[in-house]
């Protein structure tokens, strides 16, 4: 009975986790996204205030590419905080890195064929 506890709380650690990195990405994207003048300051403000909920939790190893993937990003994220780039310049790459997360998302997802009918037309 102590295998399925633990086993329980390992998976309530790591959804605890990704939803850390999702909250910390989707804030930062956020910001980026909506505000058009900012500075390099303002920035690493924000990162720095995302952060705190980063460094009370414990990392946990991940499985999925989505999520090593998000876990890449914020590692990213905050590498940038320390560095000399231009705003510009991080902004575009962070945006960027996030767009492509988000279209292997949606890449796996099933989409229904918008004219499924239409293409049995030539056989009536």
């Amino acid at each position: 009975m102590a295998k399925a506890s633990t086993k329980r709380e390992d998976n309530t650690k790591r959804l605890r986790y990704i939803r850390v990195l999702e909250r910390f990405t989707s804030s930062i994207i956020n910001y980026l996204t909506k505000v058009e003048e900012s500075t390099k300051a303002v920035f690493d403000k924000k990162v720095d205030n995302n952060k705190r909920y980063l460094d009370r939790i414990e990392k946990i190893p991940l499985y999925k590419g989505e999520f090593n993937e998000l876990e890449k990003l914020v590692e990213k994220i905050i590498s940038y905080r320390d560095s000399d780039k231009e705003f510009d310049e991080i902004k575009k790459d962070l945006l960027y890195s996030a767009n492509q997360i988000e279209k292997s998302v949606n890449q796996r997802q099933y989409k229904k064929d918008k004219h499924a009918t239409s293409k049995f037309k030539d056989w009536e």
